[in-house]
């Protein structure tokens, strides 16, 4: 019978980990919603080893995740201040020490972390993941959002701007600024998956339909999110191609959409903003 002399052990123990290393570099990404208090989305991207989440407003439902799965968290990324998208953070810090928290760079946290702003690009090792920071002010000033590009995916982790068929309201930044923003989502590859973070899709469909009731699209994605939600299934992620189709904040130069709020062949700022008023009403 054979066995390993202290030297060979540590040499098989130091092969097993090495093994291990390369599994996880090679290892597909996932992405998990963690669901938090009505609406929310916790969005936490994994390798089944090592994991990343966004805005996590409460940290209980991560670490049970984390436990679960048995993953080790190594990063939080944060989009803007809101207290539903970092309330979990400090107990997050308390519980994995080690852990880089990032978020905007032109907003205040009583948190450590860093600060991003675009064209800042951060790279989560263990996961192999660059994502690039691109500012979207308007929901809040300093608002941010993260793109990723993964093995022919793309990724887009948006927060509170860009929703399903919606976006986000105007607490601190002007309409022209959220316009820009979302243009700038918009011009992204239209392959790229939208991860926002509340579940407002059927919602902003039902309006949308108001604007533009003759937008087949609309009318097949209210059928597809009806399905998933009746399955107790997230309606996200999105598409940039799903939102450009089905999206009134990105189709101000619809003529339904024009017609609908009598201001045909106004400027976008003018329809954008009459229709974000419309939705605040809604």
């Amino acid at each position: 019978m054979y066995g390993f002399t202290s030297k060979s052990t540590n040499f098989y123990l130091t092969f097993q980990a090495h093994k291990q290393i390369i599994a996880d570099m090679h290892h597909p990404l996932q992405i998990i919603a963690i669901p938090a208090f009505k609406d929310n989305y916790i969005w936490l991207i994994h390798n089944n080893t090592h994991a990343l989440v966004i805005d996590p407003g409460d940290a209980l439902p991560v670490i049970s995740t984390l436990n679960l799965l048995q993953l080790k968290l190594h990063g939080i990324l944060i989009t803007h201040h809101h207290q539903d998208h970092i309330g979990g953070v400090a107990a997050l810090i308390e519980k994995y020490p080690t852990i880089e928290v990032y978020a905007p760079r032109h907003e205040r946290y009583l948190f450590a972390h860093q600060p991003v702003a675009e064209p800042d690009i951060i790279n989560i090792e263990p996961l192999s993941i660059p994502l690039s920071v691109i500012d979207v002010p308007g929901h809040t000033l300093g608002h941010v959002a993260y793109y990723a590009s993964y093995q022919h995916q793309k990724w887009l982790f948006c927060g509170d701007t860009l929703f399903g068929a919606g976006c986000g309201r105007l607490f601190e930044g002007t309409a022209e600024q959220m316009l820009n923003s979302l243009l700038k989502l918009a011009a992204l590859p239209e392959e790229t998956q939208v991860y926002c973070t509340h579940e407002y899709t059927l919602h902003n469909i039902d309006f949308a339909l108001t604007l533009e009731p003759g937008n087949k699209m609309l009318i097949q994605r209210q059928r597809d999110t009806i399905a998933l939600r009746n399955q107790h299934q997230p309606s996200l992620p999105s598409s940039i191609s799903l939102e450009l189709t089905t999206n009134p904040f990105l189709r101000c130069r619809s003529q339904e959409i024009q017609s609908s709020i009598g201001l045909e062949n106004a400027p976008p700022l003018e329809i954008f903003s009459k229709i974000r008023e419309m939705r605040n009403l809604y």
